[in-house]
């Protein structure tokens, strides 16, 4: 039934994107639906800008344009997933370790539109693990300097490296991914702060004041949310 949601936010996503834009491909399944839908439209002039290897291997496949933030600094837009979306489109989003790249584009793009299906709407954030990029060198010092912010915000578990079968889990970058379990996020400005403070860390999964609009796949079709 998810998978049916995401499509839908995904090809309602697509309809936005008019020929001759600049736009960003988010990362990760819903993401991999609305690249899916655009490339399906055949629209002329379009230059695309992915946010990982896997978006622009996907995108490349299916003919669309890409370039880099280098040859096309300003987008006209960015369409990308989310593993939460929270009050006044307050997102958690780097559950498929790309969320520096996505950051990065986000922040290049005049308006940002995120696609999701209903299960990612919550009333707090913090269910899903909050995932924070760090640099490799002297990762497990920069996990403990983690685990004290938390700790300051009332969140008790440490953070821990996401591994898989091949070892630790490694961005497009070569960094790290660090997830906190924080079962609820009460001041999420502040956490998002008090984690950019800490040397070693790179970027982390809290998207505050980035989203424009949101495409919400639910069993009845979408629905539109805004800040």
């Amino acid at each position: 039934m998810s998978d049916t949601q995401k499509r839908l936010a995904g090809e309602a996503a697509a309809l936005r994107v008019e020929g001759g834009m600049k736009v960003g491909l988010g990362t990760g399944s819903t993401a991999a639906w609305f690249v899916k839908a655009l490339a399906a439209r055949n629209l002329p002039d379009l230059r695309c800008v992915p946010t990982s290897d896997a978006t622009a291997d996907l995108a490349r496949e299916l003919g669309l344009t890409l370039s880099t933030l280098e040859d096309t600094p300003r987008l006209d837009l960015t369409v990308d997933g989310a593993d939460e979306v929270g009050p006044a489109l307050a997102l958690i989003k780097g559950g498929g370790a790309a969320l520096l790249r996505e950051k990065l584009v986000w922040e290049a793009s005049d308006r940002c539109l995120v696609i999701a299906d209903a299960a990612k709407v919550v009333k707090t954030l913090g269910a899903f693990p909050l995932p924070i990029e760090v640099v490799a060198f002297g990762h497990k010092t920069t996990g403990n300097r983690i685990a004290d912010v938390l700790a300051d915000h009332d969140i008790v578990l440490p953070a821990r490296v996401r591994t898989a079968e091949r070892g630790l889990v490694r961005t497009d970058g070569g960094n790290l991914i660090y997830d906190a379990k924080c079962g609820a996020i009460t001041d999420p400005s502040r956490l998002a702060d008090d984690l950019k403070l800490i040397t070693g860390v790179v970027e982390h999964g809290l998207f505050l004041d980035l989203a424009d609009e949101a495409i919400i796949g639910t069993d009845d079709g979408v629905e539109v949310l805004v800040p």
